[in-house]
């Protein structure tokens, strides 16, 4: 520092001294000599002020570092005592801990040497009471005159007798419950559809005969070589059957609309009296314009009769075609229509919708019309119908599940079902021909016989009862119970039938002496 003030005084002497020698003559030299001088005793001043400020700096610097040394050392020495307080009381907590783990390794080795003594006598109980158990096994066997193994199967055989009275007697009451609650309320909601839905009931044949005035016709409908009746199989599509019935010929054909329409062409030709290729061709084809209309009339007179008037125009053609369409001698669109007001009227006790129940009915069959041209179950044909002109999906699964092809899963699906049956069940509805009559009682006789304990069964009211006769010492009460509704169950899932069986289950004791 003096010697940075040295070096600015001495340069500002010499500017003082270069200023006054270059801007004077030599005549100002005193003056100039005297200013240097004045200038060198103020740049002492200068210097003198300078050094006295520099050790004062220097002083006050010192004394602040040895203030913050003092400081510092303060500081460590104040966190120093904290640590070791803090690991003094942590040395102390350690020393807790261990003398409280070495209390309880103290206390544990004392439970396990009187667990050991006390496993000890356990094991000399155990020992004890198994020799007194075999011994007391030994003398009930002896007691009994039966070994344990009998005498356990004696147990499990009771036990099973039991549980099946008590399964027995709760199946009865359960059922009891069900049915005075359910019986009740499904009785009248089908009673009141039934009698406010009344229909005629009307046998239709599958092969249309067509009546002639003469015989001698028969001759003109075949034809020279027999051309006429080619041309009209050809053009129709139906075979025509010319045999010895008098006065009668027989239309044979798989779609019945096809079939309808030939007879009307052919009762038309005999009107006509000219029967020959080309008139039969003409004919035919005014039948089967004329036809095609009354199928339209027919399915637009089945939805007005259903209250129905938003049908696509081809669902209400199919619809019509089911006029033609029989099934086990009932009419398909009687059936249909029936099975609508039945749906309405249950779905109107129900508290439902009955313009979706009937439509869902009267549709239900629909996939009949068509079941000849397209494979699979006409429940499935009918709901591919159905959807394909855009019905609501809950009545395309009422028709798809009206036969179980799917399970039902919604009250309508199950009202289809319910008004499909009672419609078939009706006095007169459905005729079957008598081998398959008889097939069907054979099989109700043979699943109840199957059954152990059954002596013999009959089956009652055309298939509709059958009595069941099971052998007393062999089936007790409860049991008799069971096997009801065990018999039950196996018709429902191995047959098909109309309406339902009842299952009458008797079991009868009898004492027999003759009088001599």
């Amino acid at each position: 520092m003096e010697i940075v003030i040295g070096i600015i005084c001495l340069a500002v002497g010499a500017g003082l001294a270069y200023f006054f020698l270059a801007g004077k003559s030599n005549s100002k030299l005193k003056s100039a000599n005297e200013q240097i001088e004045s200038a060198r005793g103020e740049a002492e001043r200068i210097t003198s002020e300078a050094r006295r400020q520099a050790d004062t700096a220097k002083k006050e610097a010192v004394l602040e570092a040895k203030e913050e040394i003092l400081q510092l050392k303060q500081n460590s020495e104040a966190e120093e005592k904290k640590r070791k307080g803090e690991l003094q009381s942590m040395e102390g907590r350690i020393m807790q801990r261990e003398e409280s783990l070495d209390r309880r390794n103290d206390a544990l080795d004392k439970r396990e040497r009187q667990l050991s003594g006390l496993q000890s006598q356990l094991d000399r109980r155990k020992n004890d009471l198994d020799a007194l158990e075999g011994k007391q096994t030994t003398e009930l066997e002896r007691i009994a005159g039966l070994s344990k193994d009998e005498a356990h199967d004696e147990l499990i055989a009771r036990v099973r007798a039991e549980s099946v009275r008590d399964e027995a007697q709760i199946l009865r009451e359960s059922e009891q419950n069900v049915r005075a609650k359910a019986d009740k309320t499904a009785r009248e909601i089908i009673s009141t559809a039934i009698q406010r839905c009344a229909a005629d009931q009307a046998g239709e044949i599958t092969v249309t005969t067509v009546h002639i005035p003469s015989d001698d016709l028969k001759g003109r409908i075949i034809g020279r070589e027999g051309r006429n009746i080619r041309t009209f199989e050809q053009v129709s599509g139906v075979s025509l059957v010319i045999d010895d019935t008098p006065e009668t010929v027989v239309l044979s054909s798989f779609d019945p609309v096809r079939r309808e329409t030939a007879r009307v062409a052919l009762e038309n030709l005999i009107a006509d009296g000219r029967i020959h290729p080309a008139r039969i061709e003409e004919l035919y084809k005014k039948a089967e314009d004329l036809v095609n209309e009354r199928v339209r009339e027919a399915g637009e007179q089945a939805a007005f009769d259903a209250g129905i008037h938003d049908l696509h125009p081809e669902i209400v053609k199919t619809l019509g075609a089911l006029k033609y369409r029989t099934s086990f001698g009932q009419n398909v669109l009687s059936h249909s229509i029936q099975v609508s007001a039945l749906c309405g009227i249950m779905a109107s006790e129900l508290g439902m919708d009955p313009a979706s129940a009937k439509r869902a009915g009267l549709l239900h069959d629909i996939g009949k019309a068509i079941d000849h041209e397209v494979e699979g179950p006409h429940a499935v044909i009918g709901a591919d119908l159905a959807r394909r002109y855009g019905e609501r999906p809950e009545i395309v699964h009422a028709i798809e599940a009206h036969h179980a092809d799917v399970d039902p899963d919604t009250v309508l699906d199950v009202l289809v079902q319910a008004a499909d049956a009672i419609s078939a069940a009706r006095p007169g509805a459905r005729r079957e021909s008598a081998e398959t009559y008889i097939k069907r009682l054979e099989k109700l006789e043979e699943i109840s016989n199957a059954h152990e304990g059954v002596e013999r069964t009959y089956a009652m009211q055309a298939g509709r009862e059958l009595h069941v006769m099971v052998e007393p010492e062999k089936i007790s009460d409860a049991q008799a119970t069971v096997l009801a509704h065990d018999i039950a169950k196996q018709i429902e899932d191995e047959m098909e039938y109309p309406g339902q069986v009842r299952v009458v289950v008797i079991r009868e004791s009898r004492a027999v002496d003759v009088a001599k």
